[in-house]
């Protein structure tokens, strides 16, 4: 995935997908959906590429190995355990990513700097803020910089990650072209409903809600029958 990951992100922009929509097509085709409620430093910034995975330790040597491993559209995936009494990433290491190529920072656990950080630019995605920086130092786990946990979720090079205002998720590489096919379809479906909603017809209408009442399907059933889309 290296060489495709650099890609992915331009993709994702050109088509207009969101996370909701990757989660969606994950669903239908039976890949499980690993997602973490993570937020952007800045509203609206969106994020996507290969993961390069670093567990911090208490210093951001870590991370500076990492991106000595990069390619240009990686997105670094920082797990701090889920911390909330410090942080583990500020501006230093925002900046140096940006100048390494990466197309974003993930944090399972908290950043610093953040004004520094929204002037710099880079999509970054954290639990949140805190002023302090890591509080100790601690024993590097063996599979420091080949895996990275966040949430329930172990994810590593192997894995595509994609995030926005909804959140992140990570996709196997090898599953990215089907999930993005498939997102795109229920993007297209979604879409046509909302504007014919807009027209004066509901979404209820549209998706023959009567009929369903009667039908003895369950409703993901009936709109797969039907080819309608508003959840999955």
């Amino acid at each position: 995935m290296r060489a495709e990951s650099s890609h992915v992100g331009v993709r994702l922009c050109g088509m207009d997908l969101t996370t909701a929509h990757l989660a969606d097509a994950c669903i239908r085709l039976g890949i499980p959906v690993r997602t973490a409620t993570l937020t952007p430093v800045v509203p609206g910034t969106r994020t996507s590429g290969r993961v390069l995975p670093a567990r911090h330790a208490g210093s951001v040597d870590i991370f500076l190995e990492a991106l000595e491993r990069s390619q240009p559209g990686d997105v670094l995936v920082v797990d701090n355990d889920g911390r909330t009494d410090e942080s583990c990433v500020g501006d230093l290491i925002v900046l140096e990513a940006q100048a390494a190529g990466l197309a974003g920072v993930v944090i399972w656990g908290l950043h610093r700097d953040t004004q520094d950080i929204r002037a710099i630019g880079l999509p970054v995605f954290s639990l949140g803020t805190n002023p302090t920086g890591p509080l100790s130092l601690r024993d590097r786990a063996p599979e420091a910089l080949s895996t990275a946990e966040v949430g329930q979720w172990t994810v590593t090079s192997d894995d595509v990650v994609f995030g926005d205002d909804d959140g992140v998720l990570f996709v196997p590489a090898a599953s990215v072209e089907a999930v993005l096919e498939k997102a795109a379809g229920i993007r297209d479906v979604e879409r046509a409903q909302a504007e014919r909603v807009r027209q004066g017809e509901s979404l209820r209408s549209q998706l023959r809600f009567s009929e369903y009442l009667a039908s003895g399907l369950t409703f993901r059933e009936h709109l797969r029958k039907i080819g309608g889309a508003v959840e999955e």
